[in-house]
């Protein structure tokens, strides 16, 4: 593909990306956070697959920094989601 088109792709989805999360109201960011870890699992296993391949050096460098990235972001997001619950949680005696 042309890395104009490619650009273009790239641009339109930053700006697709920013204004629908400015749109998202304060109640809905919990659900769609553990959407993000979910998904965020799912780059875990693609980027571990990525990384066993053996066939280039970049190749299994950039898998390894992927999996440690989405590692990162999978823990965290369940860290902040699981704070987040527990303010609902009623305060025991």
């Amino acid at each position: 593909m042309e890395p104009v088109y490619l650009t273009f792709i790239l641009m339109l989805s930053i700006f697709v990306g920013f204004e629908l999360i400015t749109k998202v109201p304060a109640t809905l960011h919990t659900p769609l956070m553990s959407g993000a870890n979910a998904i965020s699992g799912v780059t875990v296993v693609g980027a571990i697959s990525l990384a066993g391949t053996g066939q280039q050096d970049l190749a299994n460098w950039l898998g390894a920094a992927a999996v440690a990235l989405a590692s990162i972001n999978v823990v965290g997001g369940y860290m902040v989601t699981d704070r987040m619950l527990a303010m609902f949680k009623k305060k025991g005696a």
